[in-house]
């Protein structure tokens, strides 16, 4: 595979801003959505960076994660307000999970996860599996994996707060293979635990460098944003975060794309953070037709 990376791809109005990117995700004509915590959360643009659309001003508390399903339909996580929302392509709502803060001993600024709990405090990602099932990392406030049926209804969860295998420390994003197996990014274990779709534990990638999103397109490529240890990795009263990389591992930001069998193909980014085409804290990555 070879990637290049395209300086000033998108073409903002005058005066607007994403503030802080928090995700982004491809329709079925590859419109890019770009889900982002300014005025304007998603901002909408074609394959080439034109500015097509945006919507959803004053919906959310904190947007973090967005999936769009191969019906296109969008899927938006909202950390802070506890809640999974599905709009149709044109920003009118269509459904939403959650809205309550569940209980798990969890207050930024105070106190890490003390015990996991139902949905949902302070969700981070969603993703579906092929026969629409829906698959929530909630992450910040909690140490689960929620399924739902398609209509939101909740159908399984797991997880608990530690580094064993089926437990978490911060879940972040989640992916879903074509067989229906669930990928989540275990970010402050730094790894990658790979699990049935009814949550059996199937085996575990500890290559990666605290992972924060995974993309898994129809071929079954796999591509994860990796945070690695630049930023975010400093010591905190409500997360027990990861300060180093494991013995042997790079330390640095980047994308990783593999196969099933966790076989790297190529990895995008250097030790230059700053610099075009490099990272500082990759957050969210997703793949177009092409």
């Amino acid at each position: 595979l070879e990637f290049d990376v395209v300086q000033g791809w998108e073409k903002l109005p005058e005066g607007w801003s994403f503030t802080e990117v928090a995700g982004v995700a491809v329709d079925s004509r590859d419109r890019v959505y770009v889900y982002c915590r300014g005025d304007h959360p998603v901002i909408v643009f074609d394959k080439d960076g034109k500015f097509l659309d945006a919507w959803g001003e004053d919906n959310f508390t904190r947007p973090h994660g967005i999936y769009i399903s191969a019906k296109d339909e969008v899927f938006l996580v909202d950390d802070e307000g506890h809640s999974v929302f599905k709009y149709d392509l044109d920003g009118n709502p269509i459904m939403r999970i959650g809205g309550t803060k569940a209980e798990t001993g969890f207050e930024r600024g105070a106190s890490p996860v003390m015990h996991s709990a139902g949905p949902f405090n302070e969700v981070t990602n969603v993703a579906l599996a092929p026969d629409g099932r829906i698959y929530a990392a909630d992450g910040y406030g909690n140490a689960r994996v929620h399924c739902f049926s398609p209509d939101g209804t909740l159908l399984n969860t797991w997880g608990e707060q530690g580094n064993n295998f089926g437990e978490f420390n911060l879940p972040h994003g989640i992916g879903v293979d074509s067989a229906g197996n669930v990928y989540v990014c275990d970010r402050e274990n730094s790894r990658i635990q790979i699990f049935s779709g009814e949550g059996e534990f199937l085996r575990v990638w500890d290559w990666v460098s605290r992972p924060t999103d995974i993309f898994i397109d129809a071929q079954d490529t796999i591509y994860i944003a990796e945070l690695g240890f630049i930023i975010g990795n400093r010591p905190c009263l409500h997360f027990r975060n990861c300060f180093y990389a494991k013995p042997g591992h790079d330390p640095i930001a980047r994308v990783t794309v593999c196969n099933p069998d966790g076989e790297i193909i190529q990895q995008i980014g250097g030790h230059e953070a700053v610099l075009p085409g490099n990272f500082i804290a990759p957050h969210g990555l997703w793949v177009d037709s092409e």
